[in-house]
């Protein structure tokens, strides 16, 4: 009896295992053809073919490939600001380990985050929309962030969402090179990432705020 068990829980298990490796071969094998012809190009049989399965199979892992493609999105984007959120929670995290971390995160996902950057302004509307959404995440925790600053108190919230947005922007601008840079640059784009977001700190300090009508 044990044994029966004991073998159902590990065919189980294998079963599971089997599953995953199909599901991450639908992502990766997704990464490597919109590489050569955008998202939106894609078919579902040639997704499945990539994986090793045929097209009916693809279902039970994705229900569409928007589905699969928002699934992307979260592994990147959502993954990335659920990592800042954590930082956050860090005491004394400063402006240039944060910009640095983003990097750490990036670092050997090429594939990912080079999708990432082309479909923001590619063919899929769905993946354009989650997309944006997560950066417009991104963004309003950033004005939170700005809010709690002493030195701040007086900004009115439209000039807050202003500055936020023109560090996330430089930052992802800064990411799309980071990805396309050769190994040997990229310490340097990552440090002249940290100098750029550092020269938009000291303009901060210098901005009157005018109340928002």
């Amino acid at each position: 009896m044990l044994t029966d068990v004991s073998e159902r829980i590990e065919q189980a298990e294998t079963r599971g295992e089997r599953k995953e490796r199909t599901r991450q071969a639908l992502l990766e094998g997704t990464l490597a053809l919109a590489a050569e012809r955008g998202f939106a190009a894609l078919s579902l049989r040639e997704v499945a073919r990539s994986a090793g399965i045929v097209p009916t199979a693809f279902y039970r892992h994705f229900g569409s490939l928007d589905e699969l493609g928002t699934t992307l999105v979260d592994e990147g984007v959502r993954q990335l600001r659920l990592a800042l959120r954590d930082l956050r929670r860090t005491p004394d995290a400063r402006l240039a380990e944060t910009v640095r971390f983003v990097f750490t995160q990036i670092a050997g996902r090429d594939a990912l985050y080079g999708f990432l950057i082309r479909e923001r302004h590619g063919g899929s509307a769905a993946l354009r929309s989650a997309i944006a959404i997560e950066m417009q995440l991104i963004t309003r925790e950033l004005v939170v962030d700005l809010s709690r600053l002493r030195a701040l108190d007086s900004w009115s919230p439209d000039d807050l969402e202003l500055a936020a947005d023109l560090i996330v922007s430089t930052v992802a601008s800064h990411i799309a090179d980071y990805v396309a840079a050769l190994p040997r640059e990229r310490p340097e784009l990552v440090e002249r990432t940290v100098r750029q977001v550092r020269l938009i700190a000291l303009g901060m300090a210098q901005w009157r705020s005018t109340p928002s009508r």
